[in-house]
């Protein structure tokens, strides 16, 4: 069997006529698909405000924006003015219910921060165009076959067409315009792309044109595909290439601070890369930095490739400076001195009382256990009984006994126990092996 058998289509190819009825069903906005339309967007906005992905990714299944979308791609392949008529005007007025709807909720909302969930869709880029076009690719091939399986969802996962347009609703009512363009412009993004995998998969499959095409009209419409394709993809590139060179300045900065911005006597607190404005901030504590030593750092960033990089050193804290008089390192060191003395002390002090109860405890012990020798176990601690109207010191004790000892020897132990340890109150409980 040939190897190139299993990358064919058309055995799985579902009937023509019904792919076209399933997408022209799923083109129109009114009644179910557009309070289902409705509803997805207040979904993907709370998930937005409140920065939950589950809740984003729960409006992109829900949502039905990808319908007119294929309608666009499919009225082009095969020529459908109607369609192609009808994909346009509801994916306009999907796209305003949108934005009206999200920036209504945005506007009532008494959370306004903009988190991560919100700035991924501002800044699209390279991938983004290549994540939409194998989207609408599997989307328009799951559609066209009988074996769909859950490809749609995953579809709708991938290539995002909600989050980014609740954004732009953000953008509106928090009067932030880069914010609106950015995630505007995603969304262009996937519009575009989705659609033109759509026409390219449909002639593919050699769908059947429902008006054949005047070849100058048919060139002239190609014309017009094609340029919509380059002007949106242009700025996408510009941004990608921004992104790969940040990445890789990124990765330079880091190894230049891991490899040698080490100073001696003296820690790295915090560092601060920025590829955006390229520039590494790092802030030390220990000794004073010279700054010669700054200068001779800053002089190996050329062997990183980092040339025009702005490099910029910060001191937390300086204990001591080197010229400063010997008294006062003198005074410094005393000073350090007495403080590690008296830590030494307190946990000297510590470690005898520790000591001390051991040996009261042990002691105790013995003497009970020569009036009880049913006596197995015993534990003694001291403790403060605390409530709304008390605050004393007493003892704990534990008693586990082979033989139960019975409530009037319990009374007696407790006496004797108060008399022994000088304590007004002892509270015990006793066990039976």
């Amino acid at each position: 069997m040939n190897i190139l058998d299993n990358f064919k289509l058309h055995r799985e190819t579902e009937n023509f006529k019904d792919i076209v009825e399933s997408i022209y069903n799923g083109v129109v906005f009114k009644g179910t698909n557009l309070w289902i339309l409705v509803f997805a967007i207040f979904i993907a906005s709370l998930g937005l405000n409140v920065n939950s992905p589950a809740v984003v990714i729960g409006a992109m299944l829900i949502s039905p924006l990808m319908g007119p979308i294929m309608g666009l791609g499919l009225g082009m392949a095969i020529n459908d003015l109607t369609l192609l008529k009808k994909a346009g005007y509801n994916y306009l007025f999907a796209a305003g219910v949108g934005l009206v709807t999200s920036a209504i909720y945005f506007a009532i909302s008494p959370i306004n921060d903009a988190h991560s969930e919100i700035l991924a869709r501002t800044s699209p880029n390279i991938y983004d165009v290549l994540i939409a076009f194998f989207g609408g690719l599997a989307g328009i091939l799951a559609t066209s076959s009988k074996l769909k399986g859950n490809v749609i969802p995953g579809v709708a996962i991938a290539t995002a067409l909600m989050p980014p347009l609740c954004t732009a609703g953000y953008g509106i009512a928090t009067w932030q315009l880069d914010y609106f363009l950015g995630a505007s412009y995603l969304f262009l993004i996937n519009t575009v792309f989705i659609a033109l995998a759509t026409l390219i998969t449909v002639r593919l499959l050699k769908f059947p044109y429902k008006v054949h095409p005047d070849k100058s009209i048919e060139k002239k419409s190609n014309r017009i595909v094609w340029a919509i394709v380059i002007i949106t993809l242009i700025p996408s590139i510009y941004f990608g290439y921004d992104i790969v060179q940040q990445n890789k300045f990124q990765k330079k900065a880091s190894a230049f601070v891991d490899n040698e911005a080490k100073f001696p006597n003296n820690y790295l607190l915090k560092k601060n890369i920025s590829p955006s404005t390229q520039e590494i901030t790092l802030t030390y504590g220990g000794l004073l930095i010279k700054d010669s030593a700054i200068n001779a750092l800053k002089s190996k960033l050329k062997k990183y490739y980092l040339p025009e990089c702005n490099l910029t050193i910060q001191q937390g804290f300086s204990y001591l400076n080197e010229n400063t008089s010997k008294t006062v390192q003198d005074n410094l060191l005393t000073t350090n001195l007495k403080n590690n003395a008296n830590q030494i002390e307190t946990l000297n002090l510590k470690m005898d009382s520790i000591q001390k109860q051991k040996e009261v405890s042990l002691q105790v012990y013995k003497e009970l256990k020569a009036q009880y020798p049913s006596i197995a176990t015993f534990a003694l601690q001291p403790t403060v009984l605390i409530n709304d109207s008390i605050n004393q010191n007493v003892w704990i004790s534990n008693i586990k006994s082979v033989e139960k000892i019975n409530p009037e020897e319990r009374k007696k132990v407790k006496e004797w126990l108060k008399v022994r340890l000088n304590s007004p109150e002892i509270i015990i409980n006793f066990e039976n092996e």
